[in-house]
Protein backbone atom coordinates (compact mmCIF):
# COMPACT_ATOMS: atom_id res chain seq x y z
CA UNK A 1 0.00 0.00 0.00
CA UNK A 2 2.62 2.56 0.89
CA UNK A 3 4.33 1.81 -2.95
CA UNK A 4 1.53 1.75 -4.64
CA UNK A 5 0.65 5.51 -2.73
CA UNK A 6 3.96 7.06 -2.97
CA UNK A 7 3.53 6.25 -7.23
CA UNK A 8 0.49 8.55 -7.14
CA UNK A 9 2.19 11.01 -5.44
CA UNK A 10 4.79 10.93 -8.23
CA UNK A 11 2.39 10.93 -10.97
CA UNK A 12 0.61 13.83 -9.39
CA UNK A 13 3.95 16.26 -9.39
CA UNK A 14 4.24 15.00 -12.71
CA UNK A 15 1.24 16.32 -13.86
CA UNK A 16 1.37 19.77 -11.76
CA UNK A 17 4.84 19.98 -13.46
CA UNK A 18 3.47 19.40 -17.12
CA UNK A 19 0.27 22.43 -16.18
CA UNK A 20 2.76 25.04 -14.76
CA UNK A 21 4.91 24.33 -17.96
CA UNK A 22 2.16 24.63 -20.67
CA UNK A 23 0.26 27.44 -18.92
CA UNK A 24 3.71 29.31 -19.09
CA UNK A 25 4.08 28.69 -22.83
CA UNK A 26 0.66 30.22 -23.83
CA UNK A 27 1.00 33.00 -21.28
CA UNK A 28 4.32 34.22 -23.24
CA UNK A 29 2.84 32.92 -26.54
CA UNK A 30 -0.25 35.44 -25.80
CA UNK A 31 2.43 38.37 -24.54
CA UNK A 32 4.38 38.20 -27.76
CA UNK A 33 0.63 38.48 -29.73
CA UNK A 34 -0.43 41.34 -27.72
CA UNK A 35 2.68 43.54 -27.57
CA UNK A 36 3.63 45.41 -31.02
CA UNK A 37 7.53 44.86 -31.70
CA UNK A 38 9.57 46.63 -29.73
CA UNK A 39 13.04 49.02 -30.00
CA UNK A 40 13.63 50.96 -27.01
CA UNK A 41 10.59 51.79 -25.27
CA UNK A 42 8.71 53.94 -27.75
CA UNK A 43 7.50 51.24 -30.62
CA UNK A 44 4.64 49.98 -28.56
CA UNK A 45 0.95 49.27 -29.07
CA UNK A 46 -0.96 52.62 -28.23
CA UNK A 47 -4.57 52.74 -27.83
CA UNK A 48 -6.32 54.81 -29.82
CA UNK A 49 -8.05 57.24 -27.29
CA UNK A 50 -4.10 57.71 -26.68
CA UNK A 51 -2.20 58.42 -29.35
CA UNK A 52 -1.45 62.17 -29.40
CA UNK A 53 2.06 62.41 -28.16
CA UNK A 54 2.68 64.83 -25.30
CA UNK A 55 5.76 66.13 -23.40
CA UNK A 56 8.69 66.68 -24.44
CA UNK A 57 10.50 64.24 -26.48
CA UNK A 58 13.48 61.86 -24.97
CA UNK A 59 16.37 62.74 -27.14
CA UNK A 60 15.93 65.24 -28.97
CA UNK A 61 13.22 67.69 -27.33
CA UNK A 62 15.73 69.96 -25.50
CA UNK A 63 18.17 70.14 -27.97
CA UNK A 64 15.78 71.65 -30.81
CA UNK A 65 13.73 73.40 -27.84
CA UNK A 66 10.36 71.76 -28.95
CA UNK A 67 7.67 70.07 -27.14
CA UNK A 68 5.05 67.58 -28.95
CA UNK A 69 2.62 69.71 -27.14
CA UNK A 70 3.59 72.71 -29.67
CA UNK A 71 1.48 71.35 -32.57
CA UNK A 72 -2.06 72.04 -31.56
CA UNK A 73 -5.13 72.74 -33.05
CA UNK A 74 -5.71 75.82 -29.92
CA UNK A 75 -1.99 77.71 -30.54
CA UNK A 76 -1.90 77.33 -34.56
CA UNK A 77 0.72 80.72 -34.30
CA UNK A 78 2.95 78.15 -32.11
CA UNK A 79 1.97 74.61 -34.53
CA UNK A 80 3.43 76.61 -37.48
CA UNK A 81 6.25 78.16 -35.85
CA UNK A 82 7.23 74.60 -34.60
CA UNK A 83 6.58 72.84 -38.50
CA UNK A 84 8.93 75.71 -39.69
CA UNK A 85 11.80 75.22 -37.61
CA UNK A 86 11.82 71.33 -38.64
CA UNK A 87 11.10 72.14 -42.18
CA UNK A 88 14.38 74.34 -41.84
CA UNK A 89 16.40 71.87 -41.14
CA UNK A 90 15.65 69.92 -44.16
CA UNK A 91 16.77 72.79 -46.20
CA UNK A 92 19.86 72.94 -44.78
CA UNK A 93 21.48 69.64 -43.70
CA UNK A 94 22.73 67.40 -46.10
CA UNK A 95 23.58 63.44 -45.62
CA UNK A 96 26.30 61.17 -46.45
CA UNK A 97 26.26 59.03 -48.19
CA UNK A 98 25.81 55.91 -46.09
CA UNK A 99 22.99 58.72 -44.63
CA UNK A 100 21.68 59.11 -47.61
CA UNK A 101 20.62 55.48 -47.65
CA UNK A 102 19.16 55.34 -44.88
CA UNK A 103 17.22 58.19 -44.86
CA UNK A 104 15.89 56.58 -48.20
CA UNK A 105 15.27 53.32 -46.52
CA UNK A 106 13.93 55.31 -43.22
CA UNK A 107 11.16 57.24 -45.29
CA UNK A 108 10.37 55.94 -48.87
CA UNK A 109 11.03 51.74 -48.08
CA UNK A 110 10.02 50.77 -44.70
CA UNK A 111 6.56 49.85 -44.65
CA UNK A 112 6.17 51.19 -48.36
CA UNK A 113 7.00 54.41 -47.20
CA UNK A 114 5.50 57.56 -45.39
CA UNK A 115 3.89 60.53 -46.58
CA UNK A 116 2.23 63.58 -45.51
CA UNK A 117 -0.52 61.93 -47.37
CA UNK A 118 -3.96 64.01 -46.39
CA UNK A 119 -2.92 67.21 -48.10
CA UNK A 120 -1.51 65.71 -51.11
CA UNK A 121 -1.01 62.33 -52.94
CA UNK A 122 2.27 61.57 -52.74
CA UNK A 123 3.52 58.56 -52.33
CA UNK A 124 6.11 59.31 -50.23
CA UNK A 125 7.71 62.64 -49.01
CA UNK A 126 10.55 61.97 -50.79
CA UNK A 127 11.22 59.65 -54.19
CA UNK A 128 13.37 56.92 -54.33
CA UNK A 129 16.73 58.83 -54.78
CA UNK A 130 15.87 61.19 -51.59
CA UNK A 131 14.88 64.21 -53.29
CA UNK A 132 11.65 65.87 -51.90
CA UNK A 133 8.43 64.34 -53.29
CA UNK A 134 6.01 67.02 -51.97
CA UNK A 135 6.30 70.56 -50.95
CA UNK A 136 4.64 71.07 -48.10
CA UNK A 137 4.98 72.37 -44.64
CA UNK A 138 4.49 68.74 -43.21
CA UNK A 139 6.49 67.27 -45.68
CA UNK A 140 9.49 69.41 -45.00
CA UNK A 141 9.05 68.96 -41.15
CA UNK A 142 8.98 65.07 -41.41
CA UNK A 143 12.15 64.92 -43.85
CA UNK A 144 13.72 67.65 -41.40
CA UNK A 145 13.45 65.24 -38.56
CA UNK A 146 14.46 62.68 -40.14
CA UNK A 147 17.42 64.07 -41.41
CA UNK A 148 18.22 65.34 -37.75
CA UNK A 149 18.08 62.38 -35.91
CA UNK A 150 20.29 60.49 -38.56
CA UNK A 151 23.12 63.33 -38.35
CA UNK A 152 22.87 63.77 -34.67
CA UNK A 153 21.46 60.59 -32.87
CA UNK A 154 22.62 57.57 -35.33
CA UNK A 155 22.11 55.42 -32.68
CA UNK A 156 18.55 55.11 -32.80
CA UNK A 157 17.19 52.11 -35.45
CA UNK A 158 15.93 53.04 -38.46
CA UNK A 159 12.63 51.64 -36.52
CA UNK A 160 12.63 54.45 -33.80
CA UNK A 161 13.30 57.03 -36.07
CA UNK A 162 10.55 56.50 -38.54
CA UNK A 163 8.97 56.11 -35.14
CA UNK A 164 9.36 59.73 -34.31
CA UNK A 165 8.79 60.84 -37.47
CA UNK A 166 4.80 59.51 -37.30
CA UNK A 167 4.66 60.90 -33.95
CA UNK A 168 4.57 64.52 -35.58
CA UNK A 169 2.29 63.24 -38.27
CA UNK A 170 -0.42 62.10 -35.86
CA UNK A 171 0.16 65.89 -34.43
CA UNK A 172 -0.59 67.31 -37.91
CA UNK A 173 -3.56 65.44 -38.48
CA UNK A 174 -4.90 64.19 -35.41
CA UNK A 175 -8.58 63.96 -36.19
CA UNK A 176 -8.29 61.83 -39.35
CA UNK A 177 -5.40 59.58 -37.61
CA UNK A 178 -7.23 59.04 -34.16
CA UNK A 179 -10.41 58.03 -36.74
CA UNK A 180 -7.70 55.49 -38.37
CA UNK A 181 -6.16 54.37 -34.91
CA UNK A 182 -9.57 53.36 -33.94
CA UNK A 183 -10.71 51.26 -37.77
CA UNK A 184 -7.55 49.65 -36.93
CA UNK A 185 -8.71 48.51 -33.30
CA UNK A 186 -11.73 47.55 -35.36
CA UNK A 187 -9.63 44.86 -37.03
CA UNK A 188 -7.74 43.73 -34.76
CA UNK A 189 -4.11 45.52 -35.76
CA UNK A 190 -1.50 46.75 -33.39
CA UNK A 191 -1.94 50.38 -33.21
CA UNK A 192 1.65 51.84 -33.10
CA UNK A 193 2.98 54.59 -34.35
CA UNK A 194 4.77 53.02 -37.80
CA UNK A 195 1.79 51.12 -38.23
CA UNK A 196 -0.38 53.98 -38.38
CA UNK A 197 0.65 56.74 -39.94
CA UNK A 198 3.03 54.62 -42.58
CA UNK A 199 1.56 53.06 -45.98
CA UNK A 200 1.49 49.62 -44.16
CA UNK A 201 -2.74 50.53 -43.62
CA UNK A 202 -2.38 54.06 -45.83
CA UNK A 203 -6.66 54.28 -47.08
CA UNK A 204 -8.22 51.93 -44.27
CA UNK A 205 -9.85 54.62 -43.03
CA UNK A 206 -11.25 55.59 -46.45
CA UNK A 207 -14.90 57.84 -45.94
CA UNK A 208 -13.28 59.12 -42.55
CA UNK A 209 -12.75 62.99 -42.05
CA UNK A 210 -10.55 65.08 -39.98
CA UNK A 211 -8.80 67.98 -40.32
CA UNK A 212 -5.06 68.90 -40.14
CA UNK A 213 -3.60 71.22 -37.78
CA UNK A 214 -0.49 73.77 -39.32
CA UNK A 215 -0.57 75.40 -42.67
CA UNK A 216 -0.08 72.97 -46.19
Amino acid sequence: MKLKNKKVDWEFYIQAIIVIVLAGILIYSYSGKVGSKSVGSEIRTVPASSIIPTGVPKVYGEELGITYDDVSPTDPKKADSTIRLLGNIDRVETLSEPELERYINILYYMENGIACEYCCGARSVIFSNGQPACGCAHSYAMRGLTKYLIKYHPEMSDEEILTEVGKWKVLFFPGILENKAQVMENYGINVDYINLTTNKYRGIEQGVKGGMVGAC
